[in-house]
């Protein structure tokens, strides 16, 4: 299926562009040809990636925008208009990470966490779609997660909310359907544990410190999946084998892949070596600073090879072989796993 999109003078929205996936989908849809909209808490940040954009010679407007705010998200929208006259593509990126167990993390961190990450993308959806409804034609990107498949331990809030926004796009396009929408398009997109610096500006009350759970993903590999969904959109996107396989998997042998996964988070994803103070991260306020990190962070080529290969193994084996490594894996100490 191919959208009415042309990427050559497109205008498309980004949220959550002063770093990660959000930014790295900027600076792609840049060097297409297409103008872009910037929104992001961090101004300083916003505005670096605003400059990055206009070297590729399309023009870039930042919007500082807190997602959380449906008035702020309209105002983002008016500002594109106002600039552009249409808005052919939104993404909605901005979100937000939380560590720790149900039952110990501060409840108001957790509902911050959907309030970003499921508000934040209702407000940008409903925003995109009245425009988009407006002119006829427009293509909506949520990026969504494969944890919103198969949840994790110790990180409930954005397990929840990436589930939520599959949830969400499913409903869009039903929506649209119904209302005979057919140039309106609405793409959920799955990425894997990727390289950006949510990681490190993550809350967390886990009292361990947290890693990138491999395999990662460099955030340029999702970005240029973003931009090929605003031409030819589909339903779903799952980014990369890692994404692909774990998904499969669960749906065969979801016990089995679920007891594998949090092993995984128990073992890769936290570290047994090394612990954290509790942090309420970027959660309420901006922590864009270091532009060396924007992009990406530090975890992607910084596991060991034994590490990659067991990981490997758990999300490429078939579901009878998933619950045989899941077993091995708990028998295992936890010295040998971690690095």
């Amino acid at each position: 299926m191919k959208s009415k999109v042309r990427l050559k003078d497109a205008v498309v929205v980004i949220t959550g562009a002063s770093s990660g996936i959000g930014r790295a989908t900027a600076r792609q849809f840049a060097r297409a040809g297409s103008n872009v909209v910037l929104a992001a808490r961090g101004e300083k940040a916003l505005e670096k990636t605003a400059k990055e954009c206009r070297k590729f010679g399309v023009r870039a407007l930042a919007v500082p925008t807190d997602t959380t705010s449906a008035q702020a998200v309209e105002a983002l929208a008016r500002h594109a208009m106002e600039r552009f006259g249409r808005i052919d593509v939104w993404v909605n990126s901005a979100a937000v990470h939380l560590f720790g167990a149900v039952d110990t993390v501060p409840l108001d961190h957790f509902q911050r966490v959907l309030e970003t990450n499921v508000m934040g993308y209702v407000h940008g959806s409903r925003t995109a779609i009245s425009h988009m409804k407006n002119q006829g034609h427009g293509v909506l990107i949520n990026v969504s997660s494969s944890v919103a498949n198969v949840p994790q331990p110790f990180t409930a809030a954005y397990s929840m909310s990436k589930a939520a926004v599959s949830a969400l796009s499913v409903s869009l396009r039903s929506e649209l359907w119904l209302a005979k929408e057919q140039d309106i398009h609405v793409v959920n997109v799955l990425p894997p544990a990727v390289d950006t610096p949510l990681f490190s500006r993550a809350a967390n009350y886990s009292g361990r410190e947290v890693r990138a759970m491999p395999p990662v993903y460099p955030p340029e590999t999702i970005a240029k999946a973003i931009v090929k969904a605003a031409v030819k959109p589909k339903s779903e996107i799952a980014v990369g084998a890692g994404a692909k396989q774990i998904i499969k998997r669960h749906r065969a042998a979801p016990g089995a892949t679920e007891r594998l996964m949090a092993l995984q988070v128990d073992r890769t994803h936290l570290s047994r070596k090394h612990s954290a103070p509790d942090t309420s991260g970027n959660l309420y306020e901006s922590r864009a600073g270091g532009d060396a990190l924007a992009v990406r962070g530090i975890w992607h080529g910084k596991h060991r090879q034994r590490r990659r290969k067991i990981i490997g193994v758990g999300l490429l084996v078939g579901a009878a072989g998933a619950a045989v490594v899941a077993k091995k894996l708990a028998q295992q100490p936890a010295a040998k796993l971690v690095g």
